[in-house]
């Protein structure tokens, strides 16, 4: 089988894009360089670890034994992804914490993005430093792909 000159370029194209993407990656990631776009890095990276920010934990607040207080949701292991996906705000009637493919329609983006329509204050509510723009476009990317628990 002989392969044409621009399937070559096309593949080689490729293949440097899809190298430069996991680069461009990690870049973004910021003080949490080795997030990535999956359930259990989002889970270590961001729900269970302060970074280098000096962001808090999200489980600090969102826990078991803070329920009242964090719009009864707990982010801590083996909960998290339950308390999350598909599941109704708590505190806005309508909302839905992460709809899975919408991450335009996944209240969990517009509370970390501070945007106008929440209910209370932008997360985390310790006044910042708050996710960067990055580390929430990792967190998209994941709902994006479905949300799934990988």
């Amino acid at each position: 089988m002989k392969v044409s000159a621009p399937t070559i370029i096309c593949v080689l194209t490729l293949a440097l894009t899809a190298a430069g993407c996991d680069e461009k990656l990690a870049d973004v990631a910021g003080p949490t360089p080795n997030l990535q776009p999956t359930f259990a890095s989002i889970q270590r990276e961001i729900f269970n670890a302060a970074d280098s920010s000096g962001r808090a934990a999200c489980t600090q607040c969102h826990n078991a034994g803070n329920r009242n207080n964090a719009a009864g949701m707990s982010l801590t292991e083996g909960v998290a992804y339950s308390e999350l996906v598909g599941v109704p705000s708590s505190r806005k009637p309508g909302a839905v914490r992460v709809i899975p493919g919408d991450p335009n329609g996944s209240y969990l983006i517009h509370k970390l993005e501070g945007r106008s329509d929440i209910v209370g204050q932008r997360m985390p509510r310790t006044g910042g430093p708050y996710l960067t723009e990055g580390q929430i476009r990792i967190i998209r990317r994941w709902i994006e792909l479905g949300a799934r628990n990988d």
